[in-house]
């Protein structure tokens, strides 16, 4: 899978996020200026995804990651809403239940993989499972070599059982984060979205970045791409993402499936 993108992580290239951009705006002044393209762009993935759900010959899917409040749940919102909700599926990874617990860490993300013709759309994913132990020590370096060479093969897998895999990582500043919250902390209405963990794991910002910068190049494969979206601005968070998603559905070339019947010979 060859996709053209500025954002794009190379594999096994060195990553140092701060050399990334997180406030690029795309010429786009305000996010009500970037909206006509984003619409374009849900207009096609509409008619792209009919075909896609029809012919049932691949599965998307999308991983979001990011630090909290970078922006999951909204780039949800504004690229869902050009797919249809039948062939769309999106899974949220927290803390693993008891259940999920006691299984290999790839269990429960391998369950929410949807079937061919669907989208699926993972918001955080299996490399929390990473992310945290490593932040907290929880794993011993050699557990998270293992972890990471385990995703490998299990992306490795899915990519060879026609999934196409799309990673992006939302690239948001401490800055941008801390008035993402406080808007939170004065707006009543936004009350329900502040948690305990936004605070306790915001001490812990360099450490995820480290985690991050050691996870992206590892693991960016051209059948599995990491992108590194800047989303200080919603707006052009919201059109980089959809602008790859058209990319990609379309170089799939999809057809419908020729018809079991023939239309003609129906009489009503």
């Amino acid at each position: 899978m060859k996709i053209k993108s500025p954002h794009v992580v190379r594999p096994n290239a060195k990553v140092k996020l701060s050399r990334f951009s997180t406030d690029e705006t795309g010429g786009f002044k305000s996010q009500q200026d970037a909206e006509p393209v984003l619409a374009k762009h849900r207009k096609t993935l509409i008619d792209m995804q009919d075909v896609f759900y029809a012919s049932q010959k691949k599965t998307l899917l999308i991983v979001l990651q990011g630090m909290d409040t970078a922006g999951k749940d909204g780039t949800i919102s504004h690229i869902s809403s050009g797919v249809n909700p039948q062939g769309c599926t999106v899974t949220s990874f927290k803390v693993p239940t008891p259940l999920e617990a006691r299984h290999d860490f790839l269990w429960r993300a391998h369950a929410a993989v949807p079937p061919r013709g669907m989208v699926g759309i993972f918001n955080r994913s299996h490399y929390e499972d990473i992310l945290v132990p490593y932040v907290h020590k929880l794993s011993s370096k050699k557990t998270i070599r293992q972890h990471i060479a385990d995703i490998l093969e299990f992306e490795s897998m899915l990519a060879d059982n026609d999934v196409v895999i799309l990673k992006f990582f939302l690239h948001i500043s401490h800055e941008e984060q801390t008035r993402r919250l406080q808007s939170r902390i004065d707006d009543p209405d936004k009350h329900w979205k502040l948690s305990e963990s936004d605070f306790r794991e915001r001490k812990f910002w360099d450490d995820y970045t480290d985690a991050y910068e050691l996870l992206l190049p590892a693991t960016s494969r051209p059948h599995a791409p990491w992108f590194v979206i800047p989303s200080d601005h919603k707006g052009y968070r919201n059109v980089a993402i959809s602008s790859i998603l058209v990319d990609v559905m379309k170089s799939l070339n999809l057809k419908y499936p020729k018809p079991t019947m023939d239309p003609t010979k129906i009489q009503l």
